[in-house]
């Protein structure tokens, strides 16, 4: 989740870190490959049919243009990025955009912006939607129409083979590292803290602040920390990166909030309840679930496209 700058700044580095250039496994459906994931630049939503439905609540304006413009902040593996070849967006939302445009039988322009100026520009109308892991705020929800396409969240990393056999349970007295200024460290650390351990009797959860997710995974890997407590997303694509040093364990953590990720249009949009049936028809494709499993999200499918 889009949750903080520098939990922005932290995803980036962690891509440069791991360089983009590892090989993951393979998938099924459109998405089977083996070439790495970076340069992976098929359309999952090839062969994808339009939804009559969805397409029947389209605004005549769209239907006459035939396009959709999104934007996406394409720095964030593997959620949204550029392929090697810099130029193709891929990750798992460039993948839904796709299939969201196909079941509106509309063509798909992405537009690269940064995260802090996409809600501006939607606004202002310079795109009409965006799928870019955004969580729906009370802030957000006064200029913006939201639809829950994705579960978000937080995990924990463990050393490969877990030797201490933790559990999201056991973690009490264990040394956990966050990054500094991210949800995981400011709330939710210390709220799982406190209900599973300190309420409890037992001792704190040890939680280690460290600038950016590189240096806490580095640190994992020379076990100076029992965990590292991070976006499910990031540590998801840093376990395909490097298989042979973390798994993170499932489920993921129960922080006790609200973890839907949203797609935004402009508030009050007439494309609403297009994009509401697109979406809602998307959740029910296979190639939903084979873009989820093929990124390493396997955990984040929902079931209802819910307006925020």
């Amino acid at each position: 989740m889009k949750s903080t700058s520098k939990l922005q700044t932290a995803a980036a580095g962690l891509a440069a870190l791991l360089a983009l250039s590892g090989c993951g496994g393979t998938a099924t459906g459109s998405q089977a490959t083996d070439i790495p994931k970076t340069q992976n630049t098929r359309d999952i939503s090839e062969g994808v049919q339009a939804d009559p439905d969805a397409v029947a609540l389209l605004p005549e304006s769209f239907k006459a243009k035939g396009e959709l413009t999104v934007a996406m902040d394409l720095s964030s593996p593997p959620m949204t990025f550029l392929a090697e070849d810099n130029t193709t967006p891929i990750g798992v939302n460039p993948d839904l955009a796709r299939l969201v445009a196909k079941k509106l039988g509309l063509k798909l322009k992405f537009e690269n912006t940064a995260f802090d100026t996409i809600i501006p520009g939607i606004d202002g109308g310079r795109y009409d939607f965006t799928a870019t892991t955004m969580s729906a705020t009370e802030e957000r929800l006064k200029v913006l129409d939201m639809i829950n396409y994705l579960k978000g969240g937080s995990a924990i990393a463990v050393p490969k083979g877990n030797p201490q056999n933790l559990t999201n349970e056991t973690l009490c007295g264990k040394n956990i590292a966050v990054t500094k200024g991210s949800t995981q460290q400011l709330k939710h650390l210390p709220n799982v803290s406190k209900w599973t351990c300190e309420e409890k009797g037992q001792p704190a959860i040890n939680a280690v602040t460290l600038p950016n997710v590189q240096e806490a995974l580095t640190q994992l890997d020379s076990k100076r920390m029992d965990g590292v407590f991070y976006d499910a997303s990031g540590l998801a694509w840093a376990q395909v990166q490097q298989p042979d040093h973390f798994v993170m364990l499932e489920p993921r953590m129960d922080t006790r909030t609200n973890t839907n990720v949203a797609m935004g249009l402009k508030k009050g949009s007439p494309l609403t309840p297009a994009l509401q049936k697109a979406i809602q028809s998307v959740l029910e494709t296979p190639q939903y679930q084979e873009s989820l499993n093929y990124w390493g999200l396997h955990e984040s499918a929902i079931t209802e496209a819910a307006i925020r």
